[in-house]
């Protein structure tokens, strides 16, 4: 018999840890969860202001094609209808993503899809580009001037905080292009928003189980590592092992919240704002994703930044350099035998909240064989 107190200790309580604590629990074993922000839920966690439940950490909609983890999400809470159809914002102009028949209406005033296919096609030719080097030719190459110029171009610059010229052409494998008038963002069966926000999900997935807020893991790591047979880390994999192969890179964002006296700023959740000269990339109006009628409206203006160590990391950057970095952290991560990575930043990979729960839940699977 083990003398540890808890079987695992999972360190973040963002959806992987909160999955993994739910699934451990029921099959009887002890977890202690513990993080270093002073509230629960990750990224996903919401906070009720003028009685509407604000993404604090940008807009996050759940879709997935899997009914399996959309029936898992709907055990813990009802998810809501929300459909996520954006518009974009570029100098006067507004237009509706995805790109589909309603943008290419909005760019050249087509009606027909074999009109839009024929005015894209005459673009691509023109630029004769045989082996894109960099994003902006990739795009180009893709997707042609306008839609580039007006759709692609400064939003992916702020984005990444770089021209695109100086971007890798992989980060754009593919664009999607619809030539039929739908503005759903998602191509996934499965789309929606917790009744009640994100905060009702992963206090479900924890009910029962021990959490510790504003605890950082590594200002005690040996105290921490002698309380549990096991560990789910679910932090950024480099600072496990103290950066011995130097730092990955992420990129940040920063958000600013507001509110408005107003009942309904912009009619739409997600607006996208291109030029590089605003810069900020979207404005999140919060009480459109659970259709909300209330007096007052928050608002909340995201802007992409250069990450540094008191940031907070949001999107891996998967260039060569670092994934050949992270291959090495991983390695060493294979080895453990009492230590479990997983997540965003222990994998070092961008995922949807979705493939986080199936993640979580194969790895579940896999610890359990059940």
């Amino acid at each position: 018999m083990s003398s540890k107190k808890y079987d695992y200790l999972i360190v973040g309580a963002g959806l992987f840890g909160s999955v993994f604590a739910h699934e451990a629990k029921k099959r009887g074993k002890t977890c202690l969860i513990i993080d270093k922000r002073p509230h629960a839920g990750g990224n996903v966690h919401c906070e009720k202001v003028e009685d509407i439940n604000v993404h604090m950490y940008g807009a996050h909609i759940f879709h997935t094609n899997d009914k399996f983890i959309w029936d898992y999400v709907n055990s813990f809470v009802e998810f809501n209808r929300y459909t996520n159809s954006p518009v974009a914002v570029y100098k006067d102009e507004l237009y509706n993503l995805p790109f589909n028949m309603n943008t290419f209406y909005q760019l050249w005033k087509v009606r027909t899809p074999e009109e839009a296919k024929k005015k894209i096609q005459s673009q691509i030719d023109q630029l004769d580009i045989k082996e894109p080097s960099n994003l902006e030719e990739q795009a180009l190459s893709l997707v042609g001037t306008d839609i580039y110029e007006k759709l692609i171009k400064g939003y992916t610059e702020k984005q990444w905080g770089r021209p695109a010229t100086e971007l890798p052409a992989f980060i754009i494998k593919r664009l999607p292009v619809r030539f039929t008038y739908d503005n759903n963002y998602f191509n996934d069966k499965y789309q929606g928003i917790p009744i009640g926000g994100y905060n009702k999900l992963t206090e479900a997935l924890t009910e029962g189980v021990e959490i510790k807020l504003n605890t950082d893991f590594f200002e005690n790591r040996a105290e921490w590592e002698a309380m549990a047979d096991n560990i789910v880390f679910t932090g950024k994999i480099d600072q496990y092992y103290d950066f011995q192969f130097g730092q990955l890179q992420y990129r940040s964002l920063r958000f600013e919240h507001q509110t408005l006296d107003t009942e309904n700023y912009q009619g739409n959740a997600v607006v996208n704002y291109n030029e590089r000269e605003v810069p900020y990339t979207r404005i999140i109006e919060h009480k459109h994703f659970e259709f909300g009628t209330q007096p007052k409206t928050v608002v909340t203006k995201e802007y992409p930044q250069e990450w540094t160590a008191e940031k907070e990391p949001y999107y891996p950057i998967n260039d060569t350099r670092n994934n050949e970095m992270f291959k090495k952290y991983k390695d060493l991560a294979d080895k453990e035998t009492t230590v479990i990575f997983g997540g965003r930043l222990a994998e070092y990979k961008y995922y949807d909240m979705h493939q986080i729960i199936g993640s979580a839940l194969k790895t579940v699977k896999d610890v359990f064989n059940s």
